[in-house]
């Protein structure tokens, strides 16, 4: 276990003197290491305030660069960051709120390819992407893997949020497959309100470190839904399907290997 140090006791005094996380729930939270896929509008919310809980390790994962039209929303990101990046960007921001946070960066695509490697690596995994093949991804591989992972989407207005123990239900149970192409427009073609990520960023965070202080009622298998426009949350259920190709009675999916995530990335019985 983790000694708290007189500066630590300090930064974490707000959890320090809480019942439900104390010092055992603060050391539970440095020890811990979380994978967050994607530093954009989820990324951004989610790794702020996960370094300012003191997640000691976070690995992030993306292969992009900042763009001026990202600032709107990626608060982690800064004008002089443009054409960085975005790993390189936010590993100085987790680095400047919190030196007691190991950050890991890859630099690369989260694919196939090194999924499974990438997820092997952390206790949980932040789902902070923007398109579907890789939300498809993410949740095969740590379904398969056993390791929990927080969904999170955005669109205009709306967002989602939920969380997946790695042992079912998974994202599948939920979308057996992406919609049609086109059919849902991406942030650059439809917009997203600029705070909404914001919101449901710090949604995904907050099931983290419950999860990791082993305190509250987690979303598994409820799926949160928020209209900022009419400023509601609903909520929908999400059961497992014992015909799911991952985590049904009888997957036929036991690796991401080999496995396509293309089009609409449905799996095949």
């Amino acid at each position: 276990m983790v000694d708290l140090d007189a500066t630590q006791l300090d930064r974490y005094s707000r959890h320090v003197i809480m019942d439900d996380v104390g010092p055992a729930g603060q050391e539970a939270l440095l020890e811990a290491s979380v994978l967050v896929v994607g530093a954009g509008g989820l990324g951004s919310p989610v790794l702020q305030y996960l370094a300012a809980a003191g997640v000691g390790t976070l690995g992030i994962v993306d292969d992009d660069v900042v763009e001026r039209s990202n600032l709107q929303r990626q608060v982690i990101h800064g004008d002089a960051d443009v054409g960085r990046p975005k790993v390189e960007s936010a590993r100085e921001f987790v680095a400047d709120l919190n030196p007691d946070v190991t950050v890991e960066t890859y630099e690369t695509r989260f694919d196939s390819d090194n999924a499974a490697d990438l997820v092997g690596q952390h206790d949980l995994v932040v789902d902070a992407s923007d398109n579907f093949p890789t939300r498809f991804l993410v949740s095969d591989a740590c379904t398969v893997a056993g390791v929990p992972f927080f969904h999170g989407a955005v669109y205009r207005f709306e967002g989602q949020v939920t969380t997946f123990s790695g042992d079912g239900p998974c994202y599948r149970c939920l979308f057996p497959e992406a919609p049609p192409e086109g059919a849902v427009p991406d942030c650059s073609t439809a917009g997203v309100l600029g705070v909404l990520p914001g919101t449901v960023g710090c949604l995904q965070a907050t099931e983290v470190v419950k999860w990791v202080v082993g305190e509250g009622e987690s979303l598994e298998g409820r799926l949160l839904a928020f209209d900022a426009s009419a400023m509601s949350f609903d909520e929908v259920p999400v059961n497992r399907n014992p015909d799911c190709p991952v985590c049904g009675d009888d997957p036929s999916v036991n690796s991401v290997d080999g496995v396509s995530y293309e089009g609409r990335c449905s799996l095949s019985d």
